[in-house]
């Protein structure tokens, strides 16, 4: 993994390169406090709480995004937003469910804009 450089994989490669590594999650490149990984659970995803922000886009298959007791369905294409601290998990997802990762630091106020 290399910093401080442009970044590009495609979703193929990256699914790839996760089925080798043998785990749920794999950091693919990071920039200062950006952190770009993917991301597939196994048969149960065993997310704690952690103290980034999280951006999550599906890249295949379908679920259930279960963030503080509020259920979001979701499916391929659909970006999602998890605040730092937030208990979080995917219920009830497809066997080809997998999604991007992005993670930072929390910074400021959210602000909806639609």
């Amino acid at each position: 993994m290399k910093t401080n450089e442009s970044f590009g994989i495609s979703s193929k490669e990256a699914m790839d390169k996760l089925k080798r590594d043998g785990s749920d999650l794999l950091r693919l490149s990071q920039y200062g406090n950006l952190t770009f990984d993917i991301y597939k659970p196994r048969e149960v995803d065993k997310q704690q709480p952690h103290d980034k922000d999280e951006i999550y886009m599906v890249i295949s298959g379908k679920g259930i995004l279960n963030a503080d007791n509020k259920k979001t369905n979701c499916g391929q294409g659909d970006i999602l937003f998890v605040p730092a601290g937030t208990e979080h998990r995917f219920e009830n997802y497809s066997t080809d469910f997998c999604a991007w990762a992005i993670f930072c630091n929390p910074s400021g106020t959210r602000q909806n804009v639609m």
